[in-house]
């Protein structure tokens, strides 16, 4: 799907592909062949910049055309409560267009009219780096979402018996991974396209003004401050899975020493019951207080063991 959307004095305006204008922003979301051949065609780049997003195994990386950049980014999904993972986002930059392909919908792309508030197609940089920004806060408030669940997992270790949680802190350290590979890559490009900045490649493409240069500074800020809570979270996440298998592992290793030592127990009056049930002779065999007799020495049996047991601490 395709849309195009184009700022004007009025507000946004949404145009009907194939239909552009300079200053449009195309928007192809899982586009079809013909999508992207009439895109390629009508924006003048290379099939290959658009096909390229549609790979979800594509990494962070950036490309130059004569007259066009394509600069691939990598964003944050949630796919389960426990799982997230990333997504290739392609935006390409031509000189009167702005072009954003990915390979399915993302929440860092504004999908109406409504949502552009703050998005002006014609500022092609300040729009890039309003992007790159959004990506930046959505790994953080998917972190945020992690370092609560990982919470919450914790709590639920301290008294679990079983791997489900494991499992799930498994799903987390597997997510952190997929962060920092993704951060580690978009920060390389935050960085070349810094020096595309200051050197003043493709000028006619990238121009950033003076009020871009803070823009600029908070998204490296941003970027920094992930990809340094990805890798906390990944070595509290790793610590804790380790911590926490021992934990579960002790924690069996006690409910089995009780249910010896309750066995040992209930053993005690079972074994005095068999004695006295022997067919031979037996003291108070014919006392009308015999049955009295064998079960207070059972009790107290029952009773030494349970103390024995107690001061060696296995119960």
């Amino acid at each position: 799907m395709i849309t195009v959307f184009r700022s004007e004095e009025n507000g946004i305006r949404q145009l009907d592909f194939p239909a552009l204008e300079p200053g449009c922003w195309v928007n192809a979301v899982a586009p079809t062949g013909d999508e992207i051949d009439a895109l390629a065609r009508l924006v003048n780049v290379p099939a290959d910049f658009i096909t390229t997003a549609l790979d979800p195994e594509e990494t962070s990386h950036i490309e130059t055309d004569e007259g066009a950049v394509l600069i691939v980014i990598n964003v944050a999904k949630s796919t389960t409560e426990y799982d997230f993972d990333t997504v290739p986002l392609g935006i390409i930059l031509t000189a009167d267009h702005i072009v954003t392909v990915s390979i399915e919908a993302n929440d860092i792309l504004p999908r109406s009219v409504v949502a552009m508030n703050g998005f002006c197609t014609f500022k092609r940089t300040r729009f890039l780096l309003q992007i790159l920004y959004k990506t930046a806060t959505s790994f953080l408030r998917y972190l945020g979402q992690i370092n609560r669940r990982s919470n919450q997992i914790e709590d639920n270790l301290r008294h679990a018996m079983k791997n489900e949680e494991l499992y799930q802190l498994f799903d987390l350290e597997k997510s952190l991974t997929y962060f920092s590979a993704a951060l580690r890559s978009n920060r390389v490009v935050i960085d070349r396209i810094l020096r595309l900045f200051q050197n003043g490649q493709m000028r006619d493409i990238i121009k950033i003004r003076e009020d871009d240069e803070d823009l600029l500074e908070d998204v490296q800020i941003e970027y920094n401050q992930a990809y340094e809570m990805v890798q906390m979270y990944s070595n509290v996440l790793s610590g804790m899975m380790d911590a926490f298998a021992s934990i579960i592992s002790n924690n069996l290793n006690i409910v089995m020493k009780f249910l010896a030592s309750v066995t040992i127990i209930i053993s005690v009056p079972t074994a005095i019951a068999s004695f006295w049930g022997m067919n031979v002779a037996v003291p108070w065999a014919g006392s009308s207080r015999g049955f009295l007799f064998v079960l207070v020495i059972s009790l107290a049996m029952s009773a030494f063991s349970t103390f024995w047991l107690w001061r060696k601490r296995m119960l």
